[in-house]
């Protein structure tokens, strides 16, 4: 009986972890297509929306808040909760690209899920999400600091901890 119902928490235990890394297309959709804003204006509120965002779902202090990046400290010790860089790139066509990148230390994986954090951001500075807000609302100013020197690109940490470029 014992082996039994070992073999049956074995089973179940290694069901849990083969769909652990599983996202869903629609998030990994969201959190890949490039956020890339169209006028100063835009760009402007976008990147407003970019430090409301990481202000409010950062377990770690925004470190560095300038007007081409924002960065959490982090990640830390072990710990599972996600350390955020955004990055803001002017493109040579007059619009920006605005960058995610998420990471965490844990051996057990990251918390929130990275896509899905990925996802979450590009909504919400977009004004899709529900509770973004909107271009006529008071916002965070960013805090003059200085700029991280590694400060460029898009990637995001796969579900095992690698980055993953967008």
């Amino acid at each position: 009986m014992k082996k039994g119902l070992l073999a049956v928490l074995c089973l179940v235990s290694a069901a849990g972890c083969s769909t652990q890394g599983q996202i869903d297309p629609d998030i990994m959709q969201i959190a890949t297509t490039p956020l890339t804003c169209s006028t100063k204006a835009e760009c402007d509120i976008w990147w407003q929306r970019a430090q409301t965002w990481v202000a409010g779902h950062s377990k770690y202090k925004i470190e560095s808040a300038t007007d081409t990046l924002i960065q959490a400290a982090g990640p830390d010790g072990g710990k599972r909760a996600l350390a955020y860089q955004i990055t803001r790139t002017a493109n040579p066509d007059g619009t920006a690209t605005i960058g995610f990148a998420a990471h965490c230390d844990g051996s057990m994986g990251c918390k929130p899920n990275p896509w899905e954090a990925g996802a979450d951001f590009k909504e919400y500075v977009r004004g899709s999400a529900a509770g973004a807000p909107q271009s006529g609302e008071k916002q965070l100013q960013p805090a003059p600091t200085a700029m991280h020197p590694e400060a460029s690109g898009q990637s995001m940490p796969g579900t095992s901890g690698e980055a993953v470029t967008q």
